[in-house]
């Protein structure tokens, strides 16, 4: 496979770029432990977007890997996953933003404290996108665990250096990638997230 370009999100920020029907989407962890929530919106009509409710109807699961699609607001595929190195990933929480800190963590967290939500807003921004169009974002390598209760618990992240989740896209799309902020889903550290994007047609192994 001829090589592509590695693009590096520095810890507790974000990237916003377009992909085109067909272009495969690498998402790597490049040190372990790192969660990265991805969001995306039709390229021609934003406010058609990933959407995690549809996902879970028509996949008839909350754990997405290898073959299952994501799909859109308007019951469109958006991705297929082709390669999950890691098997674990959440599409139920939303990502984290100031008031997650407000709220969740000890008080004074927030200030000043970066944020998921806030990385996208800053990312997808320059594309036209409003921050009240980002929903809930897969969140990539995320160990969400949900109980017989209904109850849930984050746990660490269970991907290790190097292991990755590679998605096709399925229309022309615009994307925002962040590495995420928040201590409680990455284990207590802030790490990078890798991403490549190999155009349609290119074989991926």
């Amino acid at each position: 496979m001829t090589d592509f370009p590695t693009h590096r999100i520095p810890p507790q920020s974000g990237a916003g770029f377009r992909l085109k029907k067909g272009d495969v989407l690498v998402v790597i962890d490049p040190q372990g432990e790192q969660v990265s929530d991805l969001m995306a919106f039709a390229a021609d009509q934003p406010q058609e977007w990933l959407s995690s409710g549809r996902t879970f109807d028509y996949n008839e699961t909350i754990y997405l890997t290898t073959g299952h699609r994501l799909y859109s607001n308007r019951s469109r595929v958006m991705f297929t996953l082709l390669r999950d190195d890691v098997g674990r990933h959440d599409f139920l929480l939303t990502p984290c933003s100031t008031e997650t800190f407000e709220l969740l963590y000890p008080p004074g967290t927030a200030e000043g404290h970066p944020s998921c939500f806030g990385n996208l807003v800053k990312a997808l921004g320059p594309f036209g996108i409003e921050p009240d169009q980002i929903p809930t974002t897969l969140n990539i390598f995320m160990n969400v665990l949900v109980d017989e209760k209904g109850k849930v618990h984050i746990g660490p992240p269970i991907s290790q250096a190097g292991q990755r989740l590679e998605l096709r896209a399925e229309m022309d799309l615009i994307v925002g990638l962040t590495a995420c902020s928040a201590e409680g889903s990455n284990n207590g550290t802030f790490k990078p997230i890798d991403y490549r994007v190999i155009p349609a047609g290119t074989p991926t192994e």
